[in-house]
């Protein structure tokens, strides 16, 4: 089948998403060297290195060679596609909404690249005229207020081409109009005139302003940013947006930062032109500014293109409003920021000061601003410090608020080890220096988040030292060596090796079961939930969640499946996720089929290609997965044990940590209570043995996921 022709915004929108080293990386072994990245050239024979991929630019090249390019060349050359099959596929990798274009847009087409030209010249022109006004007798007041009040020097005005807009109704109007002979409806266009309301004719949008121009990433003039110069509302004003403007996609000063960006690794974002401007003049250069807006999503991933380490820090004004725009701004950003696709720092100067106050206010201001850039707390760091500004965590009320909100910020965060980390951060924030309390207060955090976190605390395990008897353990047999010096010894052993294998096939089995056999549904839910489990590798949560985002919809056809609670009664409907009002997950009838869920599941690989591609294997059976399936009662119990035995192996071995940490002179009862914990783990690790080997124990290793 043909491919209709791609419309030139598809083609962009993919060029701004791709990722180069992620493209060239499926075909090619990539290794680190400095900022770019090295390997074997795939288009010729080679033994040496000589392929280079540069993420910064987004661009490869081999100087074996010499092939170069994009990542769409790359595909095309490297697949022998033609263009637009390369970047069709590369538009749904990416997400992009994909616009065709019809042969009788072509020339409506060639039309608006024409117009669009146009428009840069009328810019250029309009650049040019409020520079010279600038100069003369009319904006002295706007040149004055550079050079005295922001302290900026000619190079730097000349650097920015700033410039004045006369305070007439229709000066521009008639310098682009009457004597350039402009078109009325293309100067309309660029955003510098508007039609009066009455009467006809049109008026200068900006009038006795000094004037910012904008430049896109190729250095040439987009719009304007326009500062009143008296009492004049708007402070400032920005040109509508146009054929060329949008200033949600546009960062200010972006065209002379972009270098100063790539080679420092980071970007420094600000909230206005004159923050910027101050900057560069100082000799900070890798600074951008937002236009009036909360920092986008797009705007974002123009910045990332120039960095490879992702490195962003927001230094919006340090007063309520800044504070307001750094939340909004990380909120508007909440996917790349929570996912980990940013590394988000946030700078507040001291005072409350915005950058441009604090480089006039030291006399080593731009070396004291790059040191306070490189003390930024990260974005999640930010946040607490700001949820805990006006509480008192003494007060009860006022704990359990901050606590709430604590738990907010967690159940958002993806990365497993990011979100251990904050759980163990949290408790020590809310613990108030009072140590003793981080694993009760680990213990309730936990409780709390919706996800399962690699925490060495496991909720029905984990219980507060002094609500045990000390020096004794419950296990009778293993009697607690209170004052040994030697650390306990296990007397059941499972290797991290051994355990990563044995978590893989006991979920993908409990998966397998899931997808494959609507009828036993219900006794998957009813295992996780007695034992307490949730599923822990990163790709199986990611399918759990998708299976229970999709139950409500899912059609099951008119097989017996089990019904609810513990009945046994096979009902025409088969399950939906519903939840009892003592709080237990139960399966709401509904006509649905395994085969339509798993279905459903397969379209959402359109909008997760890379996540979805890791369990789809789990989708089909070959003859020794459902030989291994149709075991089902056993394979439940038997995967369930291992699950579990994957939980208490992870918090015996945390306790032994704290064990060894310890001080018996300083902390003898917290350390009794670790040794406890130690024990009483690894009683349960052999029960949980024992279960998985009486529940059919060959059956996990039967089964290859």
């Amino acid at each position: 089948m043909e491919i209709p022709r791609l419309h030139p915004d598809t083609i962009e929108d993919v060029k701004q998403r791709v990722d180069i080293v992620d493209v060239v990386s499926e075909h090619v072994v990539l290794r680190k060297r400095g900022k770019d990245y090295v390997g074997l050239c795939p288009f010729h024979d080679e033994k040496t290195p000589s392929f280079s991929v540069s993420p910064g630019k987004q661009i490869y090249y081999c100087f074996g060679c010499n092939a170069g390019g994009n990542a769409i060349k790359f595909l095309m050359e490297v697949g022998k596609r033609a263009f637009s099959d390369v970047v069709l596929d590369l538009a749904r990798r990416y997400q992009v909404p994909v616009q065709t274009l019809e042969p009788e847009q072509r020339a409506t087409l060639q039309r608006e690249l024409s117009l669009r030209e146009q428009l840069y010249e009328i810019l250029a022109l309009t650049t040019a005229f409020y520079q010279h006004a600038l100069l003369a007798s009319q904006g002295q007041q706007a040149l004055t207020y550079l050079r005295t009040t922001r302290r900026l020097s000619e190079e730097t005005i000349q650097q920015f081409q700033l410039g004045y807009a006369p305070a007439g109704w229709e000066t521009l109007y008639k310098y682009l109009v009457q004597q350039k002979g402009k078109p009325v409806q293309q100067v309309e266009q660029a955003g510098l005139i508007a039609p009066r309301k009455s009467g006809g004719g049109y008026y200068d949008r900006f009038r006795d302003r000094l004037i910012i121009p904008i430049y896109d990433e190729r250095g040439r003039v987009i719009g304007f940013g326009g500062r009143s110069l008296g009492d004049e509302q708007p402070k400032y004003l920005n040109s509508p947006e146009t054929p060329l403007f949008d200033k949600g996609k546009t960062l200010f000063a972006l065209d002379k930062a972009r270098d100063a960006i790539a080679k420092l690794d980071q970007a420094v974002v600000v909230e206005g032109y004159f923050d910027a401007i101050a900057l560069h003049a100082a000799g900070i250069r890798n600074v951008v500014a937002t236009l009036g807006t909360a920092l986008s999503s797009e705007q974002v991933r123009l910045i990332l293109r120039y960095t490879e380490s992702k490195q962003i820090v927001l230094n919006f004004d340090a007063d309520k409003a800044g504070t307001q725009a750094s939340e909004r701004a990380i909120a508007e950003i909440a996917p790349l920021v929570y996912g980990g696709q940013v590394q988000l720092r946030v700078l507040n100067l001291p005072d409350g000061k915005d950058a441009d106050e604090f480089l006039n206010g030291h006399s080593d201001a731009a070396q004291q601003y790059q040191q306070q850039v490189q003390d930024a707390p990260l974005w999640l760091d930010w946040l607490l410090s700001q949820l805990l500004l006006g509480y008192d965590l003494k007060q009860a009320d006022q704990f359990q608020q901050v606590a709430q909100k604590m738990v907010k910020l967690l159940n958002q965060l993806d990365n497993v080890n990011q979100l251990t980390y904050y759980v163990n951060h949290c408790a020590q924030l809310l613990s108030q220096g009072q140590t003793k309390l981080v694993p009760l207060l680990i213990d309730n955090l936990q409780a709390q988040l919706k996800k399962p976190v690699a925490v060495p605390f496991k909720k029905s395990q984990t219980r507060s030292y002094n609500q045990k008897s000390v020096g004794t353990s419950k296990d009778t047999s293993t009697p607690v060596q209170s004052k040994s010096k030697d650390a306990p010894k296990p007397s059941f052993n499972l290797s991290i090796g051994s355990a990563s294998s044995l978590l893989e096939r006991a979920e993908a089995l409990l998966l397998r079961i899931y997808l494959h056999r609507p009828e036993y549904r219900q006794a998957i839910i009813d295992a996780l939930e007695a034992r307490d489990l949730l599923f822990s590798l990163s790709h199986h949560r990611f399918l759990w969640q998708q299976i229970l985002d999709l139950q409500p919809i899912v059609q099951l056809d008119d097989t017996g499946t089990q019904g609810h609670g513990d009945t046994g009664m096979l009902e025409k409907d088969s399950p939906r996720l519903g939840v009892s009002p003592s709080g237990r997950l139960f399966l709401e009838a509904s006509s649905q089929t395994s085969d339509s869920l798993i279905s459903l599941l397969q379209e959402r690989s359109i909008q997760y290609p890379e996540k979805m591609a890791r369990v789809t294997h789990l989708f089909h059976l070959d003859e020794k997965c459902q030989e291994d399936i149709s075991r089902t009662p056993l394979v439940i119990r038997a995967a369930a044990a291992c699950l579990e035995m994957i939980a208490c192996e992870n918090h015996r071995r945390y306790c032994l940590e704290q064990w060894q940490k310890l001080d018996s002179t300083t902390d003898f009862q917290l350390k009794q209570y670790y040794l406890q914990e130690f024990y009483e783990a690894d009683r349960q690790l052999k029960e949980l043995e024992q279960i998985r080997q009486a529940n059919f124990s060959d059956v996990i290793e039967l089964s290859a996921s």
